[in-house]
């Protein structure tokens, strides 16, 4: 069965998702700005308000994906508490100047996170080779997922990558988690073109599709049935 994550940014998005059937949750603040780190009070409120698992995003600004020591000061705290609750896993993303994977700051963020899986967050579709970067990522046991559009804004227009990456994550502990501009409508060709076995959304599954709107219980029921008739 695919696994279906949503973005929730409050505890009423957090129920919302999963009363319509996410199997996990990416929990986020500033959705405009691509996600930002929620608050502690919001994490706990939200792993105490659901039974699935909630990975929680550490990103200290939206300017780059590239920080520096006190960007990583930053995000070692927050990580260091983070792992002191009932979260699941940590969603994070670094890339050196030149477009590879910071792979000294990621080894950093893992012994930070004291056992949590990590997901490479979309600061992956930013590396300067995809298939590079994956492989790179593929040597880190710690990290379970790999947020990605494909390098492409939406998902939508980069099925040949997304398939590629599928199949290169075979025999890995990486799971290729395709995200960024995935419909409703589209979801299930997309599933069968490319061969994910997880999907992420965000605003599609939001009234009116809109990213600063509530989660849409009804749409992620849909959704999810929709998955569960995907082989």
């Amino acid at each position: 069965m695919t696994l279906l994550e949503v973005i929730a940014t409050t505890v009423a998005d957090a129920r919302a998702a999963e009363r319509g059937g996410a199997d996990r949750l990416e929990l986020i603040m500033a959705m405009g700005e691509g996600g930002l780190t929620p608050s502690i009070g919001l994490i706990e409120s939200v792993v105490d308000a659901v039974r699935i698992p909630v990975n929680v995003i550490v990103r200290p600004h939206s300017r780059s994906f590239t920080y520096d020591a006190d960007d990583y000061a930053v995000m070692l705290r927050d990580i260091r508490a983070i792992a002191a609750t009932r979260a699941n896993a940590i969603v994070i993303g670094m890339l050196n100047a030149d477009g590879s994977i910071d792979e000294d700051g990621l080894s950093r963020v893992i012994d930070a996170a004291d056992g949590k899986q990590i997901t490479f967050h979309r600061a992956f579709d930013e590396a300067r080779d995809l298939h590079k970067a994956f492989d790179i990522l593929t040597k880190f046991d710690a990290v379970t997922n790999v947020l990605t559009s494909g390098g492409k804004p939406s998902v939508l227009e980069a099925e040949s990558t997304i398939a590629k990456l599928v199949a290169q994550s075979k025999g890995t502990r990486c799971t290729v988690l395709a995200g960024a501009g995935l419909t409703v409508e589209a979801v299930a060709p997309f599933v069968a073109s490319t061969g994910v076995s997880a999907v992420h959304f965000g605003s599609g599954l939001r009234v009116d599709g809109k990213a600063l709107a509530p989660v849409d219980e009804a749409r992620v029921r849909r959704v999810r049935g929709l998955l569960n008739k995907t082989v």
